[in-house]
Formats: C-alpha cells, structure tokens, sequence
C-alpha cells in the first residue's frame, strides 16, 4: 500500500517539474525579449548622445574660430578710438609748423604748442593714463628709474631731485617708469672728493 500511494506523488511530481521548466523557458523568452528591447533603446541614446556631441564640438570649433577672429580684429583696431582721438592734435601740430613757417610770433606758436599738449594728456587721461609725480617725492623704484645720484642739501637723501622723463600708469598699471636723479647724502660728495 505504501508503494501505491508514493507512485502517484512521483507523478504529481514531474509534472510539476515539467510545469516549472516551462513557466522558466516562457520567462527566459520574455527576459531576453525585454533585454533586446533595453538594448535597442541603449542603442538609440547612444546615438543621439553621439550625435549631440558631434553638434557640440562642431559648435565649440566654431566658438574658438570665431574668438580668434575677434581677438585679430581687437588686437588690429582696439586703438582705434585713442587714434581717432589723437588725430585732431596731429592737425593742431600742424598748424603751429605752418605758423613757425610765415612770419608769426613765438608767444601765438607757445600758446599753440602748450594748447596742443593739454589737449594730448586730457585724451590719454580719458583712457586711464595718469602721470607719474615725482620730484620732491621719496625714491620708488616700482614707479621711477634712477639714472643718478646727486649730492644737495635742497634735498633729503633718498628722495628725487629732477625728473629727466616723465613716467606715466595706465589704469593703475606701469606703463614707463620715470627716468630720476635721487639725492644722496653731501658727506658721500665730500669722501669720493677726498679720495679723488
């Protein structure tokens, strides 16, 4: 009796075995269906990704082109407006050398020529450029250039004593240094003097 009832178990058995392989062969079919999908779809995007990155590229290769077009053109005319500015100043150069030419009188060629210079540091004062004060002022060798040393007692040592050439900044920058004498102390005259 025993043995009766375990035969249909066994049965029951490999059919629910049979049941499983097939529910697992309909899910494997599904899987790779819906893995073939995920994969046509990662297909796509990479495309489009590929696609946009081609747009972006060819956009930034554009980009640099057209930065280096306008840094020429800046570095070619950024002048410009200083040269339009100084131009009518040529003209009043000229005009005092036709002046000089005929027969006129130094004061009107002085007063043309101090007009003229006013109106030069009045445009370069309207693009950031200042001159660099100096006589009287203590020796700064970021803004002045010593060319010599003079000994005076008008003077503290150290400080300058004439400007030879004018220094200028442009917007706080250095564009020339201002070419000075710098006192020194009278008893440095009187030693190299004295060895002489």
């Amino acid at each position: 009796m025993m043995e009766k009832e375990r035969e249909p178990k066994r049965g029951v058995g490999v059919e629910t075995t049979y049941e499983g392989k097939e529910k697992t062969r309909r899910s494997s079919k599904e899987m790779l269906k819906e893995l073939e999908v995920a994969l046509q779809k990662s297909q796509e995007e990479a495309k489009e990704n590929y696609e946009r990155l081609l747009r972006v590229s060819a956009d930034f290769e554009n980009y640099k082109k057209r930065v280096a077009r306008e840094k020429s053109e800046l570095i070619r005319y950024g002048n410009e407006e200083l040269i339009r500015e100084i131009v009518p100043v040529l003209d009043n150069l000229e005009r005092a050398l036709e002046h000089v030419s005929g027969e006129g009188e130094r004061e009107g060629i002085m007063e043309g020529v101090e007009m003229t210079l006013t109106q030069v540091l009045q445009i370069l004062q309207r693009f950031g450029v200042t001159p660099i004060s100096a006589v009287g002022e203590r020796f700064d060798p970021t803004k002045h250039e010593a060319v010599m040393e003079m000994a005076t007692g008008d003077c503290d040592p150290g400080h300058v004593v004439s400007e030879l050439q004018k220094g200028y900044l442009v917007n706080d920058r250095l564009l020339r240094p201002a070419k000075v004498v710098v006192a020194k102390p009278q008893e440095d005259a009187k030693k190299g003097k004295g060895e002489a």
